[in-house]
């Protein structure tokens, strides 16, 4: 099909900040630490965002997105924008907007935690919080948590009755400017209205945030007469809760909204993504404005409805290459699915990335290491601008030599993907199909479990433990280091590591803790560990996803069958085990957290591929158990995260992620004592499938909630053990033993006694040694305490 060249253009909603080499994350530690004062890290802003425009720019995109750059969060941005700081910060008018907006981000005094980027125990959680008897402290960071559902956090906007809105920052402004002076034509881009409500949170009960909306718009049609007076060209205002099951009165309030920002002129394109628009379909068709930006990754079943419903003289904006995922598109699909519909819309349309680009690596180009056939089926975000271009170029018929190529390539990386052996396994597959249907079932009940497990271990009431990892110092982090550049032979370094595990082992047996853990000094993150040993895993060098702020995740790619090819922690766990009478943990990382955060293969569905790795996982769990390992622990913070965005989905995947756990999980025997872990999510409303789980113990974070969290538990009569913890990890502030004994009666108000286990929130390896050691002992005094206070058993 030709068109004119206006015809079909490209844009994208947004691109990666962190920089190719996470420039920005560097400037903003820097910076922290004092070493760089604010006016270079502007600088490093300003470098980045050209760089990044320009990119797009030579990518042949018709516009330069103006807007997703952020120093630390881009929600975190439109509180400033729209002036809603919280009043308890009490910041002062002489207090530059970059140290408020640090402050929010991550409270007043605070400092950079000493970690490397990757995921721990303290996956994404590492900025300063601190509570005492529920109160949150005028310094404390706004609280943050997942952006929809992926592995971005954002920083949530906290709303009161006396919240009042104005324009009071000039930064997207100035952003604008620096794009327009580079010659770019401009699309802006907002969080919509409704979306930045929707995602904050009431601080006083009862309180409907939803009535904030009449003295919002005009702030946001402010924002939009400024942005027309630059020459935007077009405002991308993003709405992406259009895709969750809304109440009626907030559907409702679309339309209204919609009319008053869109007399302001400026052509607003409203964008969607990540979920399906279902019952908010014919809703977004019909608003007052230019356009509408779709998922149609996430969501290609609804795009002939859409064309069919959005009037022809708006614009469709199809985000036809996926901006979570890191495989390359497939074109010839892609053309095939687009062709269609740029002949119900009169031969236009607009080309996208389903959505910002911002959850996937920067570039390929790093990746030198990485096997040639399994590279050649990735693309990164400027891979994904380029096939943005070409998808543009064919369906204008402009298929030039580059176009052409292109295409051919595109074609050979798919076919060698779907026929390589690599990807399929044999015996991973007939393993599956042999699995008994009691392949999930542990061989008795819980109470017979119980009474099984606590004459085996004789544990003292309120038995005191930790989540798994210690202080990753220093030395731990200079040896790993040293070995991965080859200066340190594997024999030399594993010794350093038992070395370390022993040091470890004393300080527990010390302080009195009663079940030990090694520390997992040898791990370098709690996903990527595992992954490096098994079948179906791929790692890339520079890969890095911005979780939040500096924060960087470098997630594993699992591009094939997934399998075991031998025991992965026996050897340290046992040599743990050794050096101490007490009960020490073996450690695993569950199947849906390693499933959650990864790169996962999209060429079978998400089940089949955690129930592979279940299997994994459980055969670690015989391993462990036959070595003489008697408690288990298989963590699972990400079971709650990867909850489908729409209710009516949440029953299958819940059915199939619960069986995959207990699948790894119950080739244990009875005596065995298998634990889990779960933090920073709501459970209340999966709480049934958390029993479905079984896991002898579940260790919790609720020291944030001041318990709160708890009562949920105590409601459901939730028939297992439990852990809530007791302190609060991600914070430098340690708490005494009077209120962690404080936070333990109000758990045994809720939870029988006899069920609890006393510990802390998280893991531990983003903290000191010094404040780890005073915290778990005043958490040891406490549980000491409780059982002066309580004759249980």
């Amino acid at each position: 099909m030709t068109t004119s060249n206006k015809a079909i253009q490209s844009h994208i909603p947004g691109f990666p900040r962190i920089g190719a080499a996470r420039e920005l994350k560097f400037a903003l530690e820097a910076n922290w630490r004092g070493e760089l004062p604010d006016a270079e890290l502007e600088n490093v802003g300003r470098q980045l965002r050209a760089r990044h425009w320009a990119l797009q720019q030579q990518a042949g995109l018709d516009f330069v997105t103006v807007g997703d750059f952020a120093y630390y969060d881009q929600v975190a941005n439109h509180i400033q924008l729209l002036d809603c700081e919280p009043a308890r910060y009490g910041f002062s008018a002489d207090q530059s907007q970059l140290s408020r907006y640090f402050a929010m981000a991550r409270g007043n005094g605070a400092k950079v935690a000493a970690s490397a980027c990757g995921h721990d125990h303290s996956h994404d959680h590492s900025h300063d919080h601190s509570h005492d008897g529920g109160q949150v402290h005028a310094s404390a960071a706004l609280e943050m948590t997942k952006w929809f559902d992926t592995n971005y956090h954002y920083l949530v906007p906290e709303f009161t009755p006396e919240t009042a809105f104005s324009l009071a920052c000039e930064r997207l402004f100035d952003e604008v400017d620096e794009a327009l002076a580079l010659g770019h034509a401009v699309k802006a881009v907002l969080l919509g209205p409704l979306s930045f409500l929707w995602l904050g949170k009431a601080k006083d009960a009862g309180f409907d945030r939803l009535s904030l909306l009449d003295q919002l718009l005009p702030v946001y049609g402010q924002v939009l007469d400024r942005l027309k007076a630059q020459g935007v060209q077009w405002v991308q205002i993003d709405e992406p809760i259009l895709g969750l099951d809304l109440p009626a009165p907030w559907r409702s309030a679309f339309e209204n909204s919609y009319w008053q920002l869109n007399q302001v002129g400026v052509p607003l394109l409203l964008a969607t993504y990540f979920s399906p628009l279902e019952e908010n379909l014919s809703l977004a068709c019909r608003l007052p404005v230019a356009g509408l930006h779709v998922d149609g990754v996430r969501a290609p079943q609804e795009l002939t409805s859409i064309a069919d419903w959005l009037p022809v003289h708006k614009v469709l904006s199809v985000g036809i290459v996926d901006g979570r995922n890191i495989w390359r598109t497939d074109l010839d699909a892609a053309l095939t699915t687009l062709a269609p519909i740029v002949e119900k819309r009169g031969g236009k349309l607009w080309l996208s990335s389903s959505c910002s680009l911002l959850h996937v690596p920067f570039t390929l180009a790093a990746e030198t290491a990485l096997d040639p056939e399994i590279r050649s089926w990735l693309a990164f975000a400027t891979e994904k601008l380029d096939e943005l271009y070409v998808l543009k170029q064919a369906l204008q018929g402009e298929y030039d030599a580059a176009t052409t190529e292109a295409l051919d390539v595109s074609r050979a990386a798919i076919a060698s993907r779907r026929a390589s052996p690599r990807v399929h396994q044999d015996a991973v597959r007939e393993r599956i199909a042999a699995l008994p249907a009691d392949a999930d079932q542990r061989r008795s009940t819980f109470v017979q479990r119980q009474a099984e497990q606590r004459a085996r271990f004789k544990l003292p009431s309120f038995p005191t433990t930790t989540i798994g990892s210690f202080p990753q110092t220093a030395n731990i982090r200079a040896a790993r280091a040293s070995f991965k550049r080859g200066e340190l032979s594997a024999a030399s370094y594993h010794a350093k590591m038992r070395e370390e595990i022993a040091y470890a082992v004393r300080r527990q047996e010390d302080l009195g803790l009663d079940v030990l853990v090694h520390g997992e000094a040898e791990r370098n993150d709690m996903v990527e560990y595992f992954g490096e040993q098994l079948d179906g895993f791929v790692f890339t060098q520079l890969g890095w996803v911005q979780s939040y702020g500096s924060r960087c995740v470098k997630p594993p790619v699992i591009y094939g069958d997934v399998s075991r090819p031998k025991a992965m922690t026996v050897d340290w766990t046992v040599h743990a085990q050794s050096l101490t009478g007490k009960p020490m943990k073996g450690m695993l990382t569950g199947p849906i957290t390693i499933l959650q955060w990864s790169f996962v293969r999209d060429d079978q569905p998400r089940a089949l591929t955690a129930l592979q790795i279940a299997l994994a996982i459980r055969d670690e769990v015989a391993d462990l158990e036959q070595a003489g390992i008697g408690i288990i622990q298989i963590d699972e913070p990400a079971v709650r995260e990867g909850l489908p965005l729409r209710r009516s989905r949440w029953d299958e995947y819940l059915d199939w992620a619960t069986r995959a756990f207990r699948v790894s999980a119950s080739a244990a025997a009875d005596g065995t004592q298998i634990h889990t872990h779960m933090c920073y999510a709501e459970f209340n409303d999966i709480l049934p499938q958390i029993a479905a789980m079984d896991a002898d113990v579940i260790t919790i974070e609720t020291s944030r909630s001041d318990m709160e969290l708890l009562n949920g538990f105590g409601q459901f009569r939730y028939p297992n053990e439990i852990g809530p913890g007791v302190y609060d990890i991600h914070s430098p502030r340690v708490p005494g033993q009077a209120e962690m004994v404080r936070l333990l009666q109000k758990a045994s108000a809720v939870i029988p006694p006899a069920n609890l286990w006393v510990n802390p929130d998280c893991g531990l390896k983003t903290r000191g040694w010094p404040e780890t050691e005073t915290a778990l002992r005043n958490m040891v005094a406490a549980a000491r305490q409780l059982r002066a206070e309580h004759a249980i058993y």
